[in-house]
Parts: C-alpha cells; structure tokens; sequence
C-alpha cells in the first residue's frame, strides 16, 4: 500500500488502513529522524484500542503498552551498535511473547529475520509530505 500525509489527521487514516493490514506479529518502521515513525506508532496504538500513553522509546529502547489483543512493544534500535547488543535486551522473547512488535530503525537487526514473516512500513519526508509504503 502506498500513502501520502499532507496532514497529521491524515494518520488516523493510514493506522485503520495498517491495523486492518497486519497479519505478522513484526512490523518495521523504517524513515529518517523526525519523518513520523513514532507518530503513526501512537495513532495504531489508539487503533488498536491502547489507552496506553505512547511515547518515544528512543532512549529506554523498548516500551510495552497494552491492547485488547495483547501486548504490543515499541523498539527503537537507533542507539545500538550492533546485533549482540540487540540479543542482549532479549528481543527474541518479546517477538515471541507479543501481539505486535514495532521496531524503528531496525537495520540492525533486519538480517536476522530471515525466515521469519513481517511487515515493512517506509516513511520518507520530503519537507512538504510524507510519501509511506507498507507491506
């Protein structure tokens, strides 16, 4: 699916979209700082019937809410160097105990998904726009 956000209503939209979407238990958020990875994350989490006060978790690297559906937790790899640093918060044991797993800036750990089903969500801005694609 291709999406472009001219607005910030205009996520509301793209997580009912998304939300209806997911079939895998991972989805990759994948964009440059400040392109509105951790704004579309709070408007799924709202989707998905969190109460949950979502925020950044840039510097505790993983934060945990609560849906209908189970738990959702929220990664953001950005900090970490490399792969044993990721094994080393026990990310295995989440992807395998989670409703969902959202994970920013996963090119570190991307390779080792190999075999495994998830989604890719790329958000890229371009000053005026966000120009998304999901799958």
């Amino acid at each position: 699916m291709q999406f472009t956000i001219h607005h910030m209503d205009d996520w509301q939209h793209i997580a009912e979209k998304v939300a209806l979407a997911l079939e895998h238990n991972i989805l990759l958020l994948k964009g440059n700082l400040g392109a509105g990875k951790t704004t579309f994350t709070q408007f799924l989490l709202k989707k998905l019937g969190s109460t949950d006060e979502v925020s950044s978790p840039t510097y505790s690297i993983v934060n945990e809410y609560n849906t209908p559906q189970g738990k959702v937790y929220h990664f953001d790899l950005y900090r970490l160097k490399n792969i044993d640093e990721v094994y080393d918060i026990g990310i295995e044991e989440y992807l395998d105990n989670a409703f969902l797993c959202i994970i920013e800036w996963p090119e570190v750990y991307e390779e080792e998904l190999y075999g495994l089903k998830y989604h890719k969500m790329s958000i890229n801005n371009t000053g005026e726009q966000r120009e998304i694609s999901f799958d």
